[in-house]
């Protein structure tokens, strides 16, 4: 992939997909701007986002991409999800998503770039359970497929990963459990649950300039969850 010299931004670089994207990107030779709550970024806030980017941009003299990883995950039937586990949601995943077009979109105005976006399969196959998740996240497929058309004339390209069940800190409650590991599994016509790697993989496919006729598109690195049904 030819990421060499090139500049990325990535929020949610804390956490496990975060940590495997920085490190497969830097070690072909990316410059990577580590942004998290760790870092002290708020992606909830746009004002912090672009802020973050213009910093970026000005220190590196560019910026070539950015990937949102900033996201949460609630498992809970619409009736007993209240308003404040809705609204966290909401932001958690969408806001932080839109701050990160807005802000990459200004920042990549007059050079091109590419924007990846962290979309689930759920936000396209009914699975029980994950009403405010999946709206969230297929509120990220619309985000991006609207901005694609709107930035496609400037060079800027917007993508979506759409992945089924990745063990990382996140679904640790999930993947630390036995029983639900055992499930999850059975879901995924491959028959294990996603690592960190797989997805980072995916992004990079995303920003590397070699793809660069690929936007508006959601690529689900789901081990079959999102469109096959396994016996």
């Amino acid at each position: 992939m030819s990421h060499e010299s090139r500049v990325y931004a990535v929020v949610g670089a804390a956490g496990g997909t975060g940590q495997a994207l920085c490190e497969l990107l830097e070690n072909e030779g990316a410059r990577v701007v580590r942004l998290s709550r760790s870092t002290g970024l708020d992606a909830t806030s746009a004002a912090a986002v672009q802020q973050a980017f213009e910093q970026a941009a000005a220190e590196h003299g560019r910026l070539d991409g950015a990937v949102n990883l900033a996201g949460s995950l609630l498992l809970k039937p619409a009736h007993l999800t209240t308003e404040a586990e809705w609204l966290d949601t909401i932001h958690a995943n969408l806001t932080t998503a839109f701050n990160t077009v807005r802000a990459a979109a200004k920042a990549m105005m007059q050079t091109g770039g590419s924007i990846v976006l962290m979309s689930s399969a759920a936000a396209r196959t009914g699975l029980a359970n994950h009403e405010a998740i999946a709206a969230a996240k297929a509120g990220v497929i619309g985000l991006a497929l609207s901005a694609a058309a709107t930035y496609g004339a400037r060079g800027i390209r917007v993508n979506t990963v759409a992945p089924g069940l990745v063990a990382t800190p996140l679904t640790a409650r999930i993947t630390g459990n036995e029983a639900s590991l055992k499930a999850s599994t059975a879901m995924h016509a491959l028959g294990r649950v996603g690592q960190p790697g797989d997805i980072a993989a995916a992004i990079a496919f995303l920003l590397d300039p070699a793809n660069s006729w690929i936007t508006g598109q959601v690529l689900g690195v789901d081990g079959g969850l999102g469109s096959v049904r396994p016996r």
